[in-house]
């Protein structure tokens, strides 16, 4: 089944959490955390209203009705259901993902072709990695219904943060509610943070 997609998060609340770390919601909750959800290169930012996918694999048509609908600014959130070394995600689907200007990608399986995903940019995290893939066997799948990563109900238009130490999706209503509190944490790390950087940096005596 193939739902619409759905925007639940405002332009100004996903903007205010380009600023704010996943390691900072962590300081208060790990709900919403995908435990197992690595990323799969470095320096990577990740943060946008996420469209569901169900994938069974080896087959994976259902990936390319999701990329027709997804809009800039879209975090594809990918369950895989029953084998989990096959790669749902690979160079091409990243290619096609970079010209309908995706934020990101979350895989709750294995992506293939590692070396052009890196090298193309786009933030990629996943459990695995995989030379066996999936292909167009017929049209199985599910789009913009909820899904399951792990011990996480993702549902479309949610908000995905990702980063350098892992994935956390918040509801709408749990992002804005959580923001002020977040901010405050950001800003006073930053104080500390140069305070400790000015004691580092100081001659010592």
């Amino acid at each position: 089944m193939i739902n619409p997609r759905q925007q639940n998060l405002s332009p100004e609340l996903i903007a205010e959490y380009r600023t704010i770390p996943s390691s900072t919601i962590g300081h208060f909750s790990d709900r919403g955390f995908l435990r197992g959800i690595k990323p799969l290169f470095n320096d990577i930012r990740m943060i946008g209203n996420v469209v569901t996918v169900k994938v069974f694999p080896p087959d994976g048509s259902v990936l390319r009705e999701v990329l027709l609908l997804s809009q800039p600014g879209d975090v594809l959130v990918i369950e895989c259901v029953g084998d989990q070394e096959c790669g749902c995600w690979g160079e091409l689907r990243t290619l096609a993902g970079l010209i309908k200007g995706l934020a990101g990608v979350v895989v709750s399986g294995a992506v293939t072709d590692v070396s052009a995903l890196r090298q193309h940019g786009l933030p990629v995290f996943c459990r695995d990695v995989s030379a066996y893939t999936t292909r167009g066997i017929g049209a199985q799948g599910e789009v913009n219904q909820p899904i399951q990563i792990g011990q996480v109900t993702v549902h479309p238009g949610d908000l995905a943060i990702g980063d350098d130490d892992g994935v956390f999706i918040l509801a709408a209503g749990r992002a804005a509610e959580l923001l002020p509190e977040l901010m405050a944490k950001e800003a006073a790390d930053q104080r500390r943070r140069a305070e400790f950087l000015q004691r580092v940096d100081s001659p010592r005596r």
